[in-house]
């Protein structure tokens, strides 16, 4: 799947009637969507429990709150790319404060390039984000499949009184045998012996 396929979901956490023109203008629809507004910082809270975006993008500060320390939440809790703007003279202590945790940063006022920009560098990072997450789902995968068998060697060597290394190769010949995963193989043997 190429970039142009892909589709992003966008929670902008805004109280500026300009910034919230402005922006959804930036994400055509085809590649971001859906894209929800929310005005405080609670409301996104809220949303964000209850589902997962891919960005959001904080329009600091907010009526309830600045909005930094749910930017690093965001961040260090999920796989959300976030971009926190804030007034250019506290900038350079805001990024200080959240660069460590992943956060983009603008100063306000910006420019729509800048912000476009912004965005261009976001879906880099998702993207990069999103490769993590297939490795790391793929490892637990296989840890779980390792758990599985050697639940499975330890009921037949407690049923059967095989060996280790005898259950094992018992495990792998009826896997190949009958062209299944080992995986397969130890869920029969888990159902049959538990």
């Amino acid at each position: 799947m190429n970039l142009e396929e892909r589709v992003y979901s966008v929670l902008i956490v805004s109280v500026g009637e300009t910034f919230n023109a402005i922006l959804p203008a930036l994400l055509p629809a085809p590649s971001f969507s859906p894209v929800q507004i929310a005005s405080s910082i609670n409301t996104a809270k809220q949303i964000t429990a209850e589902r997962d975006f891919d960005f959001v993008i904080i329009n600091s500060p907010l009526p309830d709150d600045p909005g930094i320390r749910f930017a690093v939440d965001l961040c260090s809790a999920k796989n959300i790319v976030v971009l926190l703007l804030v007034r250019a003279e506290i900038h350079d202590s805001i990024y200080n404060r959240v660069v460590r945790h992943g956060v983009f940063t603008l100063p306000k006022p910006t420019s729509r390039p800048a912000l476009a920009q912004a965005l261009s560098w976001m879906v880099s990072a998702r993207e990069r984000l999103k490769k993590f997450e297939k490795t790391t789902l793929s490892f637990q995968e296989k840890m779980e499949e390792i758990r599985i068998v050697n639940r499975a060697k330890w009921l037949l060597i407690s049923s059967l009184q095989m060996d280790e290394p005898h259950a094992h190769r018992y495990i792998e010949k009826q896997a190949m045998d009958r062209c299944i995963t080992k995986r397969e193989v130890a869920e029969e043997i888990i159902k049959t012996y538990s």
